[in-house]
């Protein structure tokens, strides 16, 4: 049987090779050898960067089909202002404001903004330069290595998962308000399993399972979908605004901040959530027209709009209720009923719902992605970097993460899920502002060995203070500040050594982050000071899930990257990266 017949039969096929291909799981006793080998492949896999043009081409080659390009800079913003307008404002703004910073909610949104904005420009640059569906997962594999591109890959996939499932369940909530129901009404309880997760969500499950088709169909048509969700979307933020500042009581803001100066911190940290999502657009790089234009217009121009919008929907809520009276579930809704304007909190709960279709499509295009990307290498089964020919769309790779998304919207209440997801992303926009660092200062082959332990020295100090001053944080009372007079300058200093004593190696060719190292120096620290604001059962399921993670790409994932690598030579420099493998179809010659 020819190559070519052994691809097209793969499209539709389901067998061992489609998920195992590799040469260490062709047999127990090559499997065995492999894992006796694992000391040996783990160093090889830190220690080994991919290349730009690897990521571009080969790695991109073995999903068999291209995805088409057909996005401009006009559609990157739609579906950046789609993919983060959603259930952050319109559900976690309500629980944030009543219980966590009060009226000062306006403040946590503007911190989180300028940390999602930070990162925005961080990911700006990869996404020019590395033009793939995988993002950043793409980008730390060619900067950080494989290993920590894994790690980055498994939370990047939680995020999405978890992000979605929160969306979904907030979309039960404002549905319920729309039929004049509590959201509770729309669930089963189940009274044996505990309150966190028992409250099983149905509704969750079919808007998920709706989302997955219009995903699955086409990249272009779920655009145009987006674009119309969206205008109408503006339109109802813009009444909310515009309303809700005609019923403003300016007494509601006479205690700014209740909860102190740690409330508005410990908000930011949640809030964060309702700014994930534009790391999505990146992950269109790879159908994207013209991407050194349309990327920065359309990640930059996305975010000041969010951040705008943002700001303003939460003075508007605070201005019409006293904090301790604004509704957990549906916020503005119940604001503008308790504000005599019934009517408008069925125009609001519409809104709200639009929003939250929107995030949701976006999210599966964007998951689905990243997914088919790390396929790609074999750290997941290349089944799932199949590109359908007729759509041009992952479409495994999209229903396995619905499939997932949907399961845990069904049990898991929102308020763990946004915990969770703000660690999760945190973490990872974290290692893009290092990888973004790396790639300025350390071209292999180039920089001197002196230079490389400079950059090393003044990366870590910079993780190292920013992680004292975030633990402190956490740990101290509001009062107290001596660690900060010490943990802040280290930060400056090893920022200022970094800027004065390294030269940079790398000049961005289309577009380039501005005051480097600052910018991405400042991302890191204050994500990391972000993270200090959260609780700490929440790093426990973090931990739980990166054991998980470590399990699993110890038992199969290095094995099959490895194998995959060594086999295509994919990262020898010099080497032509001729051998791209249809599929990841493995051939061995044993």
């Amino acid at each position: 049987m020819g190559v070519d017949e052994g691809v097209r039969r793969r499209g539709c096929s389901c067998t061992k090779d489609d998920f195992l291909p590799e040469e260490s799981f062709k047999s127990w006793d090559n499997y065995v050898r492999a894992i006796m080998e694992t000391p040996t492949r783990f160093v090889d896999r830190v220690l080994t960067r991919s290349l730009d043009t690897t990521e571009l081409h080969e790695i991109k080659a073995r999903s068999q089909h291209e995805m088409k390009k057909t996005l401009s800079w006009w559609d990157l913003i739609w579906f950046g202002i789609g993919a983060v307008i959603g259930a952050g404002i319109f559900v976690l703004t309500g629980i944030q404001a009543r219980e966590v910073s009060g009226p000062a909610v306006v403040l946590s949104y503007v911190v989180s903004g300028i940390s999602a904005m930070l990162s925005v420009f961080c990911y700006t640059e990869f996404a020019v330069e590395i033009p793939v569906a995988g993002g950043s997962f793409a980008y730390l594999r060619v900067e950080l290595g494989d290993f920590m591109a894994f790690i980055a890959a498994g939370n990047i996939l939680l995020e999405y998962v978890i992000g979605g499932a929160a969306v979904a369940r907030a979309w039960t909530s404002y549905f319920a308000t729309l039929c004049n129901h509590h959201p509770n009404d729309f669930r089963i309880i189940v009274h044996s399993m505990p309150s966190d997760y028992g409250h099983l969500d149905l509704i969750a499950v079919v808007v998920v399972c709706v989302i997955c088709v219009l995903a699955v169909l086409s990249t272009k048509a779920s655009s145009r979908f987006n674009y119309i969700a969206s205008i109408v979307h503006v339109v109802i933020i813009l009444f909310i605004i515009i309303a809700g500042f005609t019923q403003a009581d300016t007494k509601n803001y006479s205690d700014f901040v209740p909860f102190g100066v740690r409330g508005i911190f410990k908000s930011s940290a949640v809030l964060f959530f309702a700014y994930v999502g534009f790391d999505a657009v990146s992950t269109m790089a790879e159908e994207t027209k013209n991407p050194a234009r349309d990327i920065p217009i359309g990640l930059v121009g996305s975010m000041v709009i969010t951040t705008a919008a943002y700001c303003l929907l939460a003075v508007a809520l605070c201005l019409m209720q006293p904090f301790g009276n604004i509704d957990p579930d549906a916020p503005f809704s119940v604001a503008f009923e308790a504000a005599g304007m019934s009517w408008a909190k069925y125009v609001v709960a519409a809104g709200a719902l639009k929003g939250m279709t929107t995030v949701l499509l976006v999210g599966a295009v964007g998951q689905a992605r990243y997914l088919t990307h790390i396929a790609r290498t074999h750290m997941m089964p290349p089944w799932l970097a199949q590109v359908h020919p007729k759509t041009g769309t992952p479409i495994n790779a999209t229903v396995v993460m619905l499939a997932a998304t949907a399961i845990i919207a069904f049990f898991t209440d929102l308020p763990i899920l946004a915990d969770l997801l703000s660690i999760s992303t945190l973490f990872i926009f974290t290692l893009v502002a290092v990888a973004l660092l790396v790639r300025r200062y350390y071209v292999s082959g180039e920089t001197t060995t002196g230079n490389r332990n400079k950059l090393i020295a003044c990366i870590v100090l910079m993780l190292a203070s920013s992680t004292a001053t975030s633990a402190y944080w956490g740990l101290s009372n509001e009062k107290d500040w001596i660690a900060y007079v010490i943990t802040v300058p280290i930060w400056f200093l090893a920022t200022l050594a970094l800027a004065v004593a390294v030269p940079q190696a790398r000049n961005p060719k289309l577009w380039g982050v501005p005051l480097v190292p600052w910018l991405p120096s400042a991302s890191i620290a204050v994500n990391i000071f972000l993270l200090g604001s959260i609780d700490g059962a929440s790093f426990a399921r973090f931990g739980i899930w990166t054991v998980v993670l470590l399990v699993y790409y110890f038992l199969f994932g290095l094995h099959a990257s490895y194998d995959t690598a060594k086999e295509s030579a994919e990262n020898r420099i010099g080497e032509g990266l001729k051998k791209a493998e249809e599929g990841g179809n493995v051939s061995s010659e044993a």
